[in-house]
């Protein structure tokens, strides 16, 4: 399972980079609005806390298929390091994502809300595509559902992309995700941090820290 940040702010980055086993980071032109902030900036300093090794994808905003492949050729030469184009899904995109894939330029589909559309976007060459999840339960749909039909239709069909589920509101969400046997989730750094909370968790940590001090008071194994 890769665990990747859906956030542009920087803060939120720092830390979670910091602090967890992260695989890298997404935006979309949302994300990065809400920054307010200019956009070669954001990206200059994202690459710069995660590094060059972790993915770092950026969405094109271009609406044609040649200009999508010229964006995407842009973004990739000044992301620098590990570097995927989003892409969402449409006659367009599948286009510019059969082009970007003959230049080696790594392509998640994004806005996928069936495994009809994922399975295409697979064959066109998308190394990731990303299901929305909480955006389907919305309209009384199943996103976990939909995340679990992907990966077994692309195991049947032999299918190397990979599942990056996205759209979270839970971290039961996320962990449905997982059992179904999803790659790789994209979540907020709020849900990162539900995903190893757990009042259980609090209580024993509580407990210990409880029983060592009533025998060594503030002494801690260093002290020793």
């Amino acid at each position: 399972m890769e665990y990747i940040l859906d956030t542009a702010n920087i803060a939120d980055i720092k830390h979670c980079n910091e602090f967890y086993p992260l695989t890298g980071v997404t935006t979309n032109p949302s994300i990065i609005a809400k920054e307010k902030r200019d956009f070669w900036a954001i990206i200059k300093d994202i690459r710069d806390i995660i590094g060059p090794d972790k993915i770092l994808f950026a969405q094109t905003v271009q609406k044609t298929a040649d200009k999508i492949v010229e964006e995407a050729k842009l973004l990739n030469e000044k992301s620098g390091g590990n570097f995927g184009v989003k892409i969402p899904i449409d006659e367009e995109g599948l286009k510019a994502t059969m082009a970007l894939n003959k230049l080696g330029i790594k392509v998640l589909m994004t806005a996928i809300f069936t495994p009809a559309q994922a399975l295409i976007a697979a064959k066109a060459g998308a190394d990731y595509v990303a299901p929305y999840v909480n955006r389907l339960d919305n309209i009384i749909g199943d996103g976990t559902e939909v995340v679990a039909e992907i990966v077994e239709q692309f195991a049947i069909h032999g299918m190397t992309c990979k599942v990056l589920a996205a759209s979270f509101k839970n971290a039961e969400q996320v962990h449905r995700c997982a059992a179904a046997g999803c790659q790789c989730v994209t979540v907020s750094a709020d849900i990162l941090k539900a995903v190893i909370s757990h009042p259980m968790t609090d209580a024993a940590i509580a407990g210990f820290d409880k029983d060592w001090k009533g025998v060594y008071a503030d002494k801690t194994i260093l002290d020793f």
